[in-house]
């Protein structure tokens, strides 16, 4: 949906203000929902990464996830 709605915005020669808050409204909903996700992988591998290791540590895993390739491809891109 994020990926639609940047489309939209960048096809658009001039802004349809009639539709521009429904977009903003749901982007920001997908990115909420894709960052709990993104929070719920990264504990997960916390905790499954932490079930691995011999001793206990006081600081866990730091997880990184690389971002998709389609985000790599133009720096311009917006989000949402």
């Amino acid at each position: 949906m994020l990926q639609q709605h940047a489309q939209t915005l960048r096809d658009q020669r001039e802004p349809n203000i009639d539709d521009l808050l429904t977009i903003v409204t749901e982007s920001v909903q997908a990115y909420k929902v894709c960052q709990e996700r993104i929070e719920a992988v990264e504990k997960a591998l916390e905790k499954a990464l932490g079930d691995t290791q011999a001793v206990p540590s006081n600081n866990p895993p730091a997880v990184k996830i690389p971002a998709p390739a389609a985000a790599l491809d133009d720096p311009d891109d917006i989000p949402f």
